[in-house]
């Protein structure tokens, strides 16, 4: 018990808080753009399972951890523009063209794994990346630790959430996107193109999805494994709901859940004599709560899920 009113005990937590939210945290941004513009993408788990898998093999072959970074956004974006093909573009339901897309993505992921590394006995490991200390600020007592002695994509993460806002809410692209989201046939009207908002909405989430995959290979591990994502995309969309659409409430989701998953972590490490099993439920339990708590409320944007088609426009 002394354990757990620790300083040191404080510290681990909140720092385990940040790393275990920065994929999901990564993952929301890059939902709410594209739901912003008015497409769910239910892909989301095997975009980041396609980010987790590329980036680690570009960085294990050649060494650089960024280049795996930039291999995951890629990868991010070109299933990014698939989805739009599939949902922009043809009008396929959003739904089925999105869980299709992660069981593909899944498969594909998987594929080139095994056709590159084979069926190791151990798995293959790359050097990842390290802790960066903030001149200062990581000096400071308890906080200092655990807020400013991070990875770089863990500052990265954060910086994203006022760049999103702002490109959201106070530039002409994120007025666009919004008027997209909201009511696509006024915005045909002005002038808007609908079917290009969308899809670079889709693109740039999922350049954010598959930067959120890689981090699971490239920081938080140092390997690639089938289940590194374990449905952090999915709670991600939960996120996107339970911060209304908006960056900086699904970015304190995701913290709320980093947080009961870094708690977790830590409660098996004092060694509470508990089946481990119990804590690992926790955050997700919670969750289901928090959704509980706010489902009501949530205001999605108008054209969420409704394809627009052009010829539709006169009636």
């Amino acid at each position: 018990m002394d354990d757990l009113l620790s300083l040191a005990f404080l510290t681990g937590v909140l720092a385990a808080a940040l790393r275990m939210a920065t994929p999901i945290l990564f993952a929301t941004l890059g939902e709410i753009v594209g739901e912003r513009a008015g497409v769910l993408n239910l892909g989301i788990e095997g975009t980041m399972l396609m980010g987790a898998m590329t980036g680690f093999t570009v960085a294990f072959k050649t060494g650089h951890l960024w280049l795996g970074v930039a291999a995951a956004a890629g990868v991010g974006m070109l299933l990014g523009l698939i989805m739009a093909v599939l949902v922009v573009y043809l009008g396929l339901s959003q739904h089925v063209s999105g869980l299709g897309l992660t069981l593909f993505a899944t498969g594909l992921a998987m594929f080139i794994y095994r056709l590159v590394f084979g069926s190791p006995v151990l798995p293959p490991t790359v050097e990842p990346f390290r802790p960066v200390a903030v001149p200062l600020l990581a000096r400071l007592p308890v906080l200092g630790p655990a807020l400013f002695h991070q990875y770089a994509l863990v500052y990265l993460s954060w910086l994203l959430i006022p760049a999103v806002s702002i490109l959201l809410f106070r530039t002409r692209a994120g007025l666009r996107i919004r008027t997209v989201g909201e009511n696509p046939l006024a915005a045909d009207t002005v002038g808007i193109n609908v079917h290009r908002t969308r899809t670079v909405s889709l693109v740039i989430g999922g350049a954010l999805m598959g930067i959120g995959g890689a981090f699971l290979t490239l920081a938080h591990q140092n390997m690639f494994l089938m289940d590194v994502v374990g449905g952090r995309g999915w709670i991600a969309i939960a996120m996107v709901i339970f911060g209304n659409w908006s960056p900086a409430k699904g970015a304190l989701g995701a913290l709320l859940f980093g947080l009961l998953d870094g708690l977790q972590l830590r409660l098996q490490a004092v060694g509470l004599h508990v089946p481990f099993h119990v804590f690992l439920i926790i955050p997700y339990i919670m969750t289901v709560l928090a959704m509980i708590s706010v489902s009501r409320k949530a205001s999605a944007p108008a054209g969420l899920l409704k394809p627009y088609r052009r010829e539709d426009k006169g009636g």
